[in-house]
């Protein structure tokens, strides 16, 4: 695709998914960021799958750059577990309702919880490498689940919730309908 081919509402998206991760910049509460409500709509939003995983992984790692780097194994865990939202978006994007932004926006929560700190457990030196030791693990990042929920509940809801507004106020946003034959 071109650059002259590039649509005003895919700039937009673009637009908003950039400046939604770059907002993890500025000073937030603890697990309270838009990157997995950015990585949801990234996938519901952008027709070509490459960019879709592209453009939040992009922008995660920029943000990264800025904040800082952490274990690899760590850090593989957190890239793998928002590309698998961006998938999840995908599905989410072939038919959009709130129900289902809802109910994407919670297992993707429930995700980002279950494989980064599985991997928190091994690949650090905080918990023993035994069952019980990672349960441990899971019980001791309980408290800042409700964070972190909370924040992608709502990110989700102002990126898709906005946009949507945005789509009904501005006629020339709105998808393009294929024509029946």
């Amino acid at each position: 695709m071109g650059l002259g081919m590039i649509s005003s509402r895919m700039m937009l998206v673009v637009s908003i998914i950039i400046s939604a991760a770059l907002s993890r910049l500025l000073p937030h509460l603890p697990n309270v960021t838009p990157i997995t409500a950015v990585a949801l709509f990234s996938g519901a939003y952008l027709a070509d799958r490459r960019f879709a995983f592209f453009v939040p992984l992009a922008a995660l790692f920029v943000s990264d750059v800025i904040l800082g780097f952490y274990g690899p194994g760590e850090m593989a865990s957190v890239y793998l577990s928002f590309a698998v939202v961006v998938a999840l978006g995908l599905r989410v994007g072939e038919k959009r309702s709130a129900l289902r932004i809802a109910s994407a926006a919670i297992t993707a929560s429930l995700l980002f919880f279950v494989i980064t700190n599985f991997a928190v457990w091994a690949f650090g030196t905080l918990y023993p490498k035994s069952g019980a030791g990672l349960i441990e693990c899971y019980v001791a990042a309980l408290p800042f689940f409700r964070h972190t929920l909370a924040g992608d509940l709502s990110y989700t809801l102002l990126l898709f919730g906005g946009f949507a507004l945005l789509e009904q106020n501005l006629p020339g946003l709105r998808e393009r309908q294929a024509a029946l034959p």
